[in-house]
């Protein structure tokens, strides 16, 4: 019997509960395991999986879900002895940034602090007894959203040590999408704030932990180590290119390669997406652009989603980008990719966000990217 496929669902327990559609990735738990490295760092564009894959490793190791081991029955990981016997024996911290898409460093701070605070609610049974002492309960009830920089980004190592002195073990720390908020500093020029800050919480978290176990982090960027991981010489990096977990993320081997080198032809958009590792790509490059234009990517605007939207600081054009990688189905050229491409800039409307600022339609311009392998055309509406 066919099983549902469900589109978005990021959460592995409900996966598993209701019977969808799972394609087995619990080999990514073995593999990283016995690598035994401190701190993982997986850069892959979006949609590869990773949410997903922070879930399912969340729920094998964590202490919250022991004795929960019908999640991994007839999975891969539930063939050795040794990994039924790891499931559920580990105190887990799991938080995610996605959420934190802000225009300027004081909401971003707050909520990364809100995040914390919310952490430190899940476990404000260590207030109770004799686990803490005074000097300890008085900073635990010190985090809040309002916390200053001493207590925000020594939170999680505070955090690591409560709990590895309650379950006595030390703690496995999952953060994903660690370099969402750099997203934003980066394109709405708050990035030397928001790095010395992320560049303190990383280290005090992840390096000078001698509570830690292992830790993950996952991401679209990898940033230089001269910013925020300047301090972490125990970090793996794990990147695009890389064979390691390959498949785990939904790759075989030949298509990570393929992927890698640009060569994206014919291949199933649902499988590699090349065309959101072009967007990404474009992103980077237009950060130098930040002086002039408030530059998004991905919002709604009209009928739809846009790519990536330019609106001009004061006196510019305003722009819309769209990428496409050709169908060569329905596309023979790529002249047809980026017709296809900028007749649904016009049909989704993206350009209504410009417009309700007060840009004329005249000032708007409106660009398609056309991809196939090596091949790259960019095309102009016609005004």
């Amino acid at each position: 019997m066919a099983r549902t496929v469900s589109i978005g669902c990021q959460d592995f327990e409900t996966l598993q509960r209701e019977g969808y559609f799972y394609i087995d990735k619990t080999s990514f738990i073995k593999e990283w395991w016995e690598e035994g490295d401190s701190v993982t760092l997986i850069t892959r564009p979006r949609r590869f999986g990773k949410t997903l894959n922070m879930s399912m490793t969340e729920q094998f190791f964590s202490i919250k879900y022991a004795g929960r081991g019908d999640l991994f029955e007839n999975l891969a990981i539930w063939k050795e002895e040794k990994y039924r016997k790891l499931q559920g024996t580990y105190p887990v911290i799991s938080l995610s940034f996605a959420s934190i898409k802000d225009t300027n460093y004081e909401t971003t701070r707050r909520k990364i602090c809100q995040i914390l605070t919310n952490l430190y609610s899940q476990y404000d049974f260590l207030l109770k007894g004799d686990y803490l002492n005074d000097k300890e309960k008085k900073f635990f009830e010190s985090v809040t959203a309002d916390m200053g920089d001493v207590e925000a980004t020594f939170a999680l190592h505070q955090l690591s040590l409560y709990l590895s002195r309650y379950y006595g073990k030390k703690v496995i720390i999952l953060l994903d999408e660690y370099d969402t908020p750099m997203q934003e500093a980066y394109v709405n020029g708050y990035r030397d704030e928001l790095v010395s800050f992320t560049r303190s919480l990383f280290n005090a978290s992840f390096k000078t932990n001698p509570y830690l176990e292992r830790a993950i982090m996952t991401g679209i960027t990898r940033v230089s180590r001269e910013s925020i991981f300047s301090d972490l010489n125990n970090l793996k990096v794990v990147t695009t290119t890389s064979d390691e977990y390959a498949d785990c993320f939904g790759f075989t081997e030949e298509e990570v390669f393929t992927f890698s080198t640009f060569d994206t032809g014919n291949k199933p958009s649902e499988a590699a997406e090349p065309e959101r590792f072009y967007h990404g790509f474009v992103l980077g490059l237009l950060v130098e652009l930040s002086d002039r234009y408030t530059v998004t990517s991905n919002r709604e605007s009209g009928f739809g989603r846009y790519d990536v939207l330019l609106e001009p600081k004061q006196g510019d054009d305003g722009i819309i980008l769209e990428f496409k990688v050709q169908d060569t189905d329905d596309e023979k050229e790529l002249s047809d990719t980026v017709k296809a491409a900028l007749q649904q800039i016009e049909n989704k409307k993206y350009e209504t966000l410009l417009t309700e600022k007060g840009i004329p339609k005249e000032k708007i311009r409106k660009y398609a990217f056309a991809f196939c392998g090596e091949q790259v055309l960019i095309g102009k509406a016609s005004d």
